[in-house]
């Protein structure tokens, strides 16, 4: 599967599953470590745990799995690196603290869709 469509892939996911603020930035130009930045906020640990594990869900049939996870639900913020594509799954207070779509503001949002 390629790097864009296991992005958009998790994204639609997340949307569907009710995420906050589901976006997709690609990073490609601007980043050795990754073609793209998939990032979502869930409104409780519970949550964030379940879109996780919805993530996961859903690539291990294709025999896609994280290279690591790291972060726990109560730490606020759950990053899954699967190479290209690394998904940020986080509380609306750590991404507004943390604000990484600033950071990488000078990068192309893809439209999920």
């Amino acid at each position: 599967m390629e790097s864009k469509e296991m992005a958009m892939k998790i994204a639609k996911l997340l949307d569907e599953r009710k995420a906050i603020d589901v976006q997709v930035i690609d990073i490609a130009l601007k980043s050795s470590f990754a073609d793209y930045f998939v990032m979502a906020s869930g409104g409780s640990e519970r949550q964030m745990a379940a879109l996780v594990d919805n993530i996961e869900d859903l690539l291990e049939p294709e025999g896609v799995f994280p290279k690591s996870v790291e972060g726990t639900r109560s730490s606020g913020w759950i990053l899954m690196d699967y190479g290209d594509v690394v998904v940020n799954v986080m509380t609306v207070e750590m991404r507004e603290k943390y604000n990484i779509e600033k950071i990488w503001g000078d990068c192309e949002s893809l439209t999920i869709g």
